[in-house]
């Protein structure tokens, strides 16, 4: 049994405990890093690098089924197997970033066990005992199965156990109808797989239905059966031949069962409350700062931090801690200005408040500007016109932005500056784009807001004569 005396205790090597633990310890804090699972966390191995890995492959599926004028479609050949080397080979080649070695080259001190707090300045972990002047929680989350009657008996996939699976579904059954769910859906859809996506409520149903829509039809059109507002009440059957009784009566049959309703923080046997560390299902009870509320040793970032469960988010939270656990300095998070995207084809992307949440907010103040992907010069040339930008506007400066079409979760990072540093549109309209791009459609909309103020004001036309009248 040892025993460990440090500045932090990082717990949880996933994207946000690295981030904290790398920034930490390059500056010259003794860090602990504790993790019973694998480098890298969820994100690494099994969320956003496969999926995204295995979208890409299905992609490249779709393509040649799609063809392009000139160009005949075909049927592709799909060795699914294949595939899946190409999800575990990306997974490879981003690990060693994640990876004990760097970190411990870092001067990190890694260990591969289980954490437990044992007092509010102790955790055991392994053999180890480890007493640190601050802990950060990193924990992450798994994914939520819901107490649907007969799920202990059939077996079923999650997002991390579905990217190891090398047989193709002959017919897969997605519970959830949320990004995840639907990112599967069409990924295996586009590689031979036959599917069904069941949601209780409405799919897609944290975005704006209007910007939902499409990405719905195109996913129905490429053959996906979308069921909405029924809920799963039974799983029945065996390996390779399940069925999901409906809360209609109905039933549908299928070879696989993918659970995708959700993620719940992972707490369980932390022993938070041997130290003092106040928590519900959503995480860690904390405050502005990211402190606990009830233990000022403790911090937690990302999921276990009860937010939005981004990896994009736990690397922003990470930051916040970095500055007020090594530097001493003041920092608050803001849970306005984060982006995120859906990627099926079309993307779908957000940030900041949609139409609905902008007009809850701002009433009579708000400003909606719509443009079509038909007016880009660039989707017109792609032949990809589908899709729409909204822009959400008050008093100059823009509140929310929806985008549905390709590429959106690129063409989103353009408006983080100005809605994270609230600037005026004009920052927008200001800068000078490559031609043609997709992203001129951002600075279209922009410009859209101002167009009335300039070509429809008789007031501005008044003062154009009188100017023209006065050059020589």
């Amino acid at each position: 049994m040892s025993r460990i005396d440090t500045d932090i205790c990082v717990i949880g090597a996933g994207s946000g405990g690295l981030s904290v633990a790398a920034g930490a310890v390059q500056m010259g804090a003794r860090v602990v890093l504790v993790e019973a699972g694998d480098m890298g966390g969820d994100c690494l191995n099994t969320g956003c690098v496969p999926s995204k890995a295995l979208i890409a492959a299905a992609a490249a599926a779709q393509a040649q089924r799609r063809g392009f004028r000139g160009v005949a479609a075909a049927k592709p050949q799909i060795d699914f197997a294949a595939v899946k080397d190409h999800v575990a080979d990306v997974i490879a080649e981003i690990a060693p970033f994640d990876s004990q070695e760097r970190f411990e080259d870092l001067g990190c001190t890694v260990i591969r066990a289980f954490a437990r707090f044992t007092a509010p300045d102790t955790v055991q972990a392994g053999d180890s005992t480890i007493r640190a002047r601050r802990f950060v929680i990193a924990t992450g989350s798994r994914p939520f199965v819901p107490p649907i009657m007969g799920v202990e008996t059939v077996p079923y996939l999650t997002n991390e156990t579905i990217f190891a699976l090398r047989d193709r579904p002959d017919h897969l059954l997605v519970i959830g109808g949320g990004p995840i769910g639907m990112e599967m859906a069409q990924a295996h859809r586009r590689l031979g797989c036959a599917v069904t996506v069941i949601e209780g409520d409405r799919a897609l149903g944290r975005e704006d239905p209007e910007m939902a829509a499409p990405v719905l039809a195109a996913l129905r059109d490429e053959g996906i059966t979308i069921r909405e507002g029924q809920a799963v009440v039974r799983l029945s059957g065996g390996e390779g031949a399940v069925e999901v009784t409906l809360s209609d009566g109905s039933s549908i049959a299928g070879s696989h069962v993918l659970m995708a309703v959700g993620r719940k923080v992972a707490l369980d046997g932390m022993g938070l409350e041997a130290a003092k560390i106040a928590f519900d299902r959503k995480g860690v009870t904390v405050d502005d700062r990211l402190r606990s509320t009830t233990n000022r040793r403790v911090f937690a970032v990302g999921d276990a931090a009860g937010g939005l469960q981004f990896t994009h988010v736990a690397g922003y939270h990470a930051g916040i801690v970095v500055r007020q656990a090594v530097l001493g300095l003041p920092a608050r998070a803001r849970r306005d200005h984060f982006p995120r995207a859906t990627y099926t084809d079309p993307e779908l992307a957000q940030i900041g408040l949609t139409e609905a949440e902008a007009r809850a907010a701002h009433g009579d103040r708000l400003h909606v500007i719509r443009l079509d992907l038909s007016q880009n010069d660039r989707a017109v040339a792609q032949g990809r016109k589908a899709g729409l930008l909204k822009l959400m506007v008050v008093r100059g400066r823009a509140v929310g932005v929806s985008i549905t079409g390709p590429q959106a979760g690129e063409l989103i990072g353009l408006w983080a500056m100005p809605i994270t540093k609230g600037l005026k549109l004009s920052v927008i309209t200001g800068i000078v784009l490559p031609y043609p791009t997709l992203s001129e459609l951002s600075k279209r909309a922009a410009g859209a807001y101002f167009s009335p103020q300039l070509f429809g004001n008789p007031w501005v036309k008044r003062v154009v004569r009188l100017v023209q009248r006065l050059l020589p």
